[in-house]
Parts: C-alpha cells; sequence; structure tokens
C-alpha cells in the first residue's frame, strides 16, 4: 500500500471517531433494573387503567396522597420509546398489597394496587395513584415493569428522594451509590387536576436485561 494511502484511511478514520465521540458521550445511563417482588398479580385484575385512586363501585377513591406520576420510556440514545406498556404496582395508604400472599391488614377497598399506561409517540406514560408509604421492611417504593414488544420485560421499583428510610432499604442500598438516583424521584406539590402531589420518572431501556418476576 502506497504510503499516501495509508496516510488518507488513517486520517479518515480519525475523523470518524471525532464524529461519533460526542455521539457516544451524549448516551444515556441505563436505569438500574431491580426484582419484581412477592406481589405482582397472579393474574390481570379485572380493573388495571392509569387511575389508580378511583376503583369502580367503591364508596371512597384511595387514602393516601393522591400523586401525579408521569414520565418517558427511552432508549440509550435518547430516543422515545412509543407503544410500551408500562405496569405500576404498590401497596396501598395502610402498608397492605392486594395480593393474597399479603397478610397485612385489610386492603384498602378504594384503591387499585395495579395499573397500565402506554406510552404515546413521544414516549410518554402517566398515572394516577398515591406517594408511596412503608411497610415493615421496606422503604416506600412503586414497582415498574416494562414491556417493549420483542425485548424481555425490564422491572425496577421507583424511590422517594430524600426518604429517610432509604439508607436502611436492602434493596435500594444493593444499587450502587452512584446509580441511585436514577430510581429516585421527588414527589412535589400537585400541579393541578386535583392532585397534591406530583412526580416524574423518566426509564431508559438499553442496560442489563429485566430480573424475572418473582
Amino acid at each position: 500500500m502506497k504510503t499516501d494511502d495509508r496516510r488518507r484511511r488513517l486520517v479518515l478514520g480519525m475523523a470518524g471517531l471525532l464524529l461519533a465521540g460526542p455521539a457516544l458521550a451524549t448516551r444515556l445511563a441505563p436505569t438500574p433494573d431491580q426484582m419484581a417482588g412477592p406481589f405482582y398479580p397472579l393474574e390481570p385484575p379485572a380493573e388495571d387503567d392509569s387511575d389508580l385512586t378511583r376503583v369502580r363501585g367503591a364508596v371512597a377513591p384511595a387514602q393516601g396522597r393522591v400523586t401525579d406520576l408521569r414520565g418517558r420510556i427511552l432508549d440509550l440514545d435518547g430516543r422515545p420509546i412509543r407503544n410500551a406498556r408500562v405496569e405500576i404496582w404498590q401497596c396501598d395508604a395502610r402498608g397492605r398489597y392486594h395480593h393474597p400472599h399479603d397478610m397485612g391488614p385489610p386492603p384498602d377497598p378504594g384503591f387499585q394496587g395495579f395499573g397500565h399506561s402506554m406510552t404515546d409517540a413521544e414516549g410518554r406514560y402517566r398515572f394516577r395513584t398515591i406517594r408511596p408509604v412503608p411497610y415493615p421492611g421496606r422503604t416506600p417504593h412503586i414497582h415498574y415493569a416494562v414491556h417493549v414488544p420483542g425485548q424481555r420485560p425490564f422491572t425496577t421499583q421507583l424511590y422517594v428522594a430524600g426518604e429517610p428510610r432509604n439508607a436502611d432499604d436492602f434493596l435500594f442500598r444493593a444499587i450502587p451509590a452512584e446509580r441511585r438516583g436514577r430510581v429516585q424521584a421527588e414527589f412535589l406539590p400537585g400541579r393541578g387536576g386535583g392532585a397534591e402531589l406530583s412526580a416524574s420518572f423518566d426509564i431508559v431501556l438499553g442496560g442489563r436485561g429485566g430480573t424475572p418476576r418473582s
């Protein structure tokens, strides 16, 4: 190979790296995955819409601090993932899951306990739920499962930023300290619509696969 040809290929290769460098540097960090836990529904509930604070036929709405919970599902390049099924489930304001294996106090009949939302063209999802509360052995949290066609379900948990109990929670502490901010959200005064609080939580997919349900 002639010297000029080698030099030309070297220059073109270096130029390609320089162009790719900024793109690679702007890739998002993936959301840490976590176990689904024992209280994922054994079978889909009759009512599983995105409003967990009202149950058809219940006399009263859910107990607890009503929260407008929203966010986006993105890939590592920040592109929105549309038509993803986002599921959440959590205990009610009494600390009880709507699950036959939870032997706690009677559940709040006005709280749905589980719901789903489909992402739009911008990857956005939205729920109406309550601010999570603690129960014995766990800090307040909301379980998430994201289903994207052709991919393994991704599961994680959302924690309340600044919650003192986080420091003693074994699953929260299992996340490397530098990554814990990616599974926390602030629950701030609501933005109207009758919700007392609001929270935003984006999920970035593309890292380690979701944990099998247990």
